[in-house]
């Protein structure tokens, strides 16, 4: 294997993994994230190892970038071009709403209705060109839009999914007109039906595009002036696997949501490698909680995912449920007078109270160090004698909460916790319970800056019997950087009854998608093993909206397979079977390049010495104040058993046993806890 940096940038800390894969090594750092320009804090990390740049072969980048300017509507000023009659889809969506309860709501489209243009054109949902695209009418949207400050142009017919030829020739014109606009075919992004999330994913792959082009390839300059020895910079994609920087710069859409996916890749790894094909990932950063569940040894998946209210984005994605709850996040009591966590968070800068970077709110991380849950000499991501204002925590936490809730500094600091574990226990709930799993057959496996703090109460608020805490816990998403595999998905509406399907038509596209991803992993990547080609279709019952996702046989397809698959898949999903004609929406092929497995337990296994005495301090547990064990992490071998109440410290988070729970290191250097029985 070679020397890989896997990069995970967050709104607090930049994360990074180091593995050489000549000696065996792996070294985890963090460095404080820089949001004014996030290629500043990923060549920090880099240097912050102490090799050379010169001297790593590989870098594979988790970003967020793309997400924030979405969520802060910070992306480019984008235009929407589109048939004649259909300029407000973006606007219309589906009939949903923002909340559960009343009838108002606020959206605001990424485009603006005065940047939606419209022009004569028309194909049918067969494919059929009813009417070439206007050449008038392209040059009219080029007046309209000469002198407006548009960087992009977002070119999405209808039924182009089926014939993309009008779109296409559209997209030639304007390109050829104006060269210096960035055109984006809807066709080219997602060549699937369903009009409004087709140019809903376009538009968000427009918006993002030029933010993600400037960022990258800074990024790739400044990587080349610290003489990278990489072929390219590698960026992890929302399906778990990674792509190059420049396919990224291109389609940066499928980088939403690349922070987390990173953490359920390397959370399933460790989970898997440790004797658990039931995982529950918990990945608690600065300033989000994203939890995800394995079953089986494997990620779920989804096609769709909003990014926000009204704006989904229809590409397969690793199913990740994210709510504003973090280190980061601000306690703060609302107008009834409730005590609220969250979803605000005071980030990077300024941080927490504690941090004395100018925070004034207090956080879960002021509410964690009054408690003594976190030692105050050993800042997580802070070098050199930095150490946390406890003081200053206390002072905030008295001053807004406190008083507030007539309570004392304890007790509001433990209702801060018990707010925010509460939150993040909900959403647990969501991605198991609500989805018809039972939490009690799965280990918790708890990761990020946050998580192995929270687990315990996590833990004992659904059942789950056992906390898995991985030996990097800080960094768990930089590792899932460099344990991802390459990938590429691919999609195309067919919309035919399997009866009239054409046999000879399927083969051809699937064969298609699986050549354009091939191509694409050998110009990616040298140092693929060997590339895994899976087919599905997504099938339904004529008439039916929804449709399952039916995996196809390997074998050369026919009808009566593609009926039989579907049956089965359709009778395990739902539990019977109906006496209907059966239709093929879309059919969809993933290429994946498998990258050396990377060995996610010989790290601590390597490193463990013998056990010490341990430290004490004193740290409230369910209202008491109790003295406390205090282990250092690369002190506990292999083998290494703890009993609670205790802490343990290691340079990239703290985990917190509880009184009644108990630990042991196993052999790949993961601190399983469980109850005392």
């Amino acid at each position: 294997m070679a020397r890989l940096a896997g990069i995970d940038v967050g709104g607090t800390f930049t994360d990074l993994v180091f593995v050489d894969g000549e000696t065996g090594s792996l070294q985890a750092l963090k460095v404080p994230s820089t949001p004014a320009d996030q290629s500043v804090g990923f060549i920090a990390a880099l240097q912050a190892t102490g090799e050379p740049v010169s001297s790593v072969s590989g870098v594979v980048h988790g970003t967020t970038v793309g997400l924030n300017a979405v969520l802060e509507r910070k992306g480019a000023a984008c235009a929407l071009l589109t048939t004649a009659g259909f300029r407000d889809v973006l606007e219309l969506r589906r009939r949903d709403r923002p909340n559960i309860y009343g009838l108002r709501g606020w959206f605001e489209p990424l485009i603006p209705r005065d940047l939606r243009f419209e022009v004569a054109e028309r194909t049918d949902f067969r494919g059929n060109v009813l009417a070439p695209v206007s050449e008038e009418g392209l040059a009219a949207f080029l007046d309209a839009v000469s002198g407006r400050d548009v960087e992009v142009v977002i070119v999405s017919f209808l039924h182009a999914y089926a014939n993309p030829e009008n779109e296409r020739a559209a997209a030639a014109f304007i390109r050829q007109s104006r060269p210096d606009l960035k055109v984006i075919a809807a066709s080219d992004v997602l060549p699937e039906i369903r009009e409004f999330e087709r140019t809903s994913t376009a538009a968000l792959n427009g918006f993002i595009q030029p933010v993600m082009a400037r960022y990258l390839s800074t990024i790739k300059t400044r990587l080349a002036d610290e003489r990278y020895a990489g072929s390219d910079l590698m960026v992890l994609q929302c399906n778990g696997g990674v792509m190059s920087a420049d396919r990224a710069i291109e389609q940066p859409v499928s980088t939403l949501f690349s922070g987390p996916a990173g953490g359920v890749v390397a959370g399933a790894a460790i989970a898997r490698a440790a004797g658990f094909e039931n995982a529950i990932c918990c990945d608690m950063g600065g300033t989000s909680f994203d939890v995800s569940l394995i079953a089986g040894g494997q990620a779920s998946y989804v096609e769709e995912r909003k990014i926000d209210y009204g704006l989904p984005m229809r590409l397969p994605s690793i199913d990740i449920t994210s709510i504003g709850a973090g280190g980061g996040s601000i306690a703060w009591t609302d107008r009834a007078g409730l005590l609220r966590v969250g979803p605000r968070s005071a980030g990077a800068n300024p941080g927490p109270v504690s941090y004395g970077q100018g925070g004034s709110e207090p956080t879960v991380t002021d509410a964690n160090l009054v408690l003594g849950r976190i030692n105050r000499e050993r800042p997580i991501g802070r070098e050199g004698d930095a150490r946390l204002d406890e003081a200053a925590a206390r002072a905030a936490i008295e001053a807004s909460l406190s008083s507030a809730l007539g309570v004392g500094v304890h007790e509001a600091a433990s209702a801060v916790l018990d707010v925010v574990n509460s939150n993040m226990a909900d959403a647990i709930r969501l991605i198991s319970v609500g989805r018809g799993h039972d939490p009690r057959e799965f280990v918790l496996v708890a990761f990020g800056g946050g998580g192995p703090l929270h687990a315990i109460a996590l833990a004992r608020e659904l059942g789950i019997p056992r906390v898995l805490v991985p030996p990097f816990p800080g960094v768990t998403s930089a590792i899932g950087c460099v344990a991802a595999d390459l990938r590429h998905d691919f999609v195309q509406t067919l919309n035919a009854a399997v009866g009239e399907l054409d046999m000879e038509a399927l083969e051809s596209v699937l064969d298609g998608q699986r050549a354009a991803g091939e191509d694409l992993i050998a110009g990616e990547s040298e140092e693929v093993e060997d590339v895994l080609t899976v087919h599905e279709a997504a099938m339904g019952y004529e008439g039916q909206i929804h449709t399952v996702d039916v995996t196809l046989p390997g074998a050369r397809l026919s009808r009566e397979a593609l009926t039989e698959a579907f049956s089965e898949t359709y009778h395990a999903q739902y539990g019977y079977l109906l006496e209907y004609p059966v239709r093929v929406l879309s059919v969809r092929t993933a290429v994946v390049g498998r990258r050396p497995a990377l060995d996610v337990g010989f790290t601590f296994a390597a490193n463990g010495v013998e056990q010490p005495a341990p430290a004490s301090r004193p740290v409230l547990f369910a209202g008491r104040m109790l003295d406390t064990a205090v282990y250092e992490r690369n002190a506990l071998p292999p083998g290494a058993r703890i009993a609670g109440p205790a802490i343990v410290e290691q340079a990239d988070t703290t985990t917190v046993v509880d009184p009644d729970w108990q630990g042991y290191v196993d052999p790949q250097g993961n601190l399983i806890l469980e109850p005392l029985s």
